[in-house]
């Protein structure tokens, strides 16, 4: 429990700082596919391996990885239905079962309907969720926090001796 509070609260920090939204929304992106894949599988992975490598938000992915394996699992049903659509058209099964027999494929467990629907359904809404946490990222940035920096509350409590140590703390130690 502790785990998820942190992370909340780095997110709220992230979001404040000045991180581009495109590493925090492909962040967000990336958490709805971790979250709709299962937890310890080739595609999992791979995911982890993109946070890795390009300049992506490890902390927003780690949050909303867990809010959407919620969701993924509300949506179980509508990703069978999908996934025993999408496995039983007939202009892939020799396709299904070449990567069956393939060496490490069957490790992405591919052939079970709800992963086949889970995968279908994150990879077609990952562009959507990128563009509108974009959106609502640079929205929330010009709206909300230019506004709550203008008030004298915000103000009074940058002048003080624990803020100004809390800073500067952060400056140093991250």
């Amino acid at each position: 429990m502790t785990f998820l509070l942190k992370q909340i609260f780095s997110f709220l920090k992230l979001l404040n700082s000045d991180t581009g939204t495109n590493q925090i929304a492909s962040g967000i992106a990336c958490g709805l596919i971790l979250g709709f894949a299962p937890a310890l599988s080739l595609q999992t992975l791979l995911v982890i391996a993109l946070l890795f490598f390009f300049r992506i938000q490890i902390g927003a992915a780690t949050i909303f990885a867990f809010f959407f394996s919620l969701v993924a699992w509300m949506l179980d049903p509508v990703s069978h239905e999908i996934g025993t659509a999408v496995l039983e058209m007939e202009s892939l099964k020799p396709l299904f079962s070449e990567m069956y027999n393939m060496p490490i494929i069957p490790l992405t467990r591919f052939y079970n309907s709800i992963v086949m629907g889970s995968a279908v359904l994150s990879i077609l809404l990952s562009p959507l969720v990128f563009f509108a946490s974009r959106i609502l990222i640079q929205k929330y940035r010009e709206l909300i926090l230019a506004r709550l920096q203008q008030t004298k509350l915000w103000k009074l409590v940058k002048a003080t001796a624990f803020y100004k140590f809390y800073a500067k703390y952060d400056e140093l130690y991250g």
